[in-house]
């Protein structure tokens, strides 16, 4: 790199820093305080049982004293619906966009999200929020092409100003056409498909924790195990330390059958990572036993998938290290 390029890299960055602290537009009122229906909608979507959320004599007598609404739901409180709500003039964010985009940084791609939460929401709170611009990165080289991740924190207060959560949001703007499998194609390095399948990275790894980690032992042996609660026979996936139903800390595990059907899926066109074949169907499979979990459906086009669809478990050993269930179409 010549010292004119490096000399433009360097003022290009400072021009990004210089947006990190800046508020994304004034506050935002969420359409409605904290309300039961919204709760009971939303834990009949997730399957959460836990009574705290929608039974009062529950949650009267557990630490909270009065009905809960579940942490993760921060963000449905605030968000905008359908409707978009009428902005007057631009943004620090819309700016900052138009920066990245006029030196080519013109794709985009959602990278993760961290929610931390200062309290339980009561019913009838009603929040508010304030984004800024906490972080721009420098110039980083991905699987998906060169660019920059921005990051955006969310202060979630109620209308007295207590902050009672923050979420921090973090996108990537990038050069399309510039990733490692472009860069490999432009070189000519995969001229066969044995030379793809041995340049190909592993998938990701999974987060084992304590809770966890026998349900991927299981999946080496080709075991598929679920977790149960030792008090009330509950089956409950993904594991997790306490029983929803009774609260009890003591469980042990049910060998499923690894029969089920499939009760949703999406189709992963895009964003593409090296890891993974596309198009990639992934279902949300109801098994036998009553559980859920997410896997991804092979053996059949994505067309062909319909909700209902009786499937199986299949193992595929990724490599030594990593197994993991997918699911194909029951008796292919």
């Amino acid at each position: 790199m010549t010292t004119t390029e490096t000399d433009a890299k360097q003022a290009f960055a400072a021009k990004l820093k210089a947006f990190e602290g800046r508020q994304i537009g004034p506050p935002e009122r969420g359409a409605d305080p904290v309300n039961q229906p919204m709760i009971r909608h939303w834990i009949e979507a997730i399957g959460d049982q836990n009574p705290v959320y929608v039974d009062t004599d529950a949650a009267a007598a557990s630490v909270h004293k009065e009905i809960v609404a579940p942490p993760v739901m921060l963000q449905a409180w605030v968000m905008r619906g359908f409707k978009p709500r009428p902005r007057t003039g631009g943004s620090a964010q819309d700016e900052l966009m138009a920066l990245l985009e006029s030196e080519g940084f013109t794709s985009v791609v959602a990278t993760n999200c961290e929610q931390e939460y200062a309290r339980y929401l009561h019913l009838g709170d009603h929040l508010s929020t304030t984004t800024v611009i906490e972080a721009v990165s420098g110039e980083k080289a991905t699987g998906l092409g060169v660019g920059h991740f921005v990051t955006t924190r969310v202060e979630y207060r109620t209308d007295d100003g207590e902050l009672v959560g923050t979420m921090r949001f973090r996108i990537l703007k990038f050069r399309p056409g510039t990733g490692r499998t472009a860069a490999k194609q432009d070189a000519g390095s995969q001229d066969d498909a044995g030379q793809e399948a041995k340049d190909r990275p592993l998938r990701p790894r999974p987060a084992i924790t304590q809770d966890n980690a026998f349900f991927f032992e299981g999946a080496k042996q080709h075991r598929l195990l679920i977790q149960r609660c030792a008090r009330c026979g509950t089956l409950r996936h993904p594991p997790r330390p306490m029983c929803a139903s009774c609260h009890s800390y003591e469980w042990d595990t049910l060998e499923a059958s690894g029969r089920g059907t499939v009760y949703s899926f999406v189709v992963n066109h895009y964003p593409q990572v090296p890891a993974f074949d596309y198009p990639l169907p992934v279902g949300l499979i109801q098994l036998d036993e009553g559980t859920r979990l997410v896997a991804d459906l092979v053996g059949v086009e994505p067309s062909d998938i319909t909700v209902g669809m009786a499937v199986e478990v299949e193992w595929e050993d990724h490599d030594p290290d990593l197994t993991l269930p997918a699911f194909r179409p029951a008796g292919r």
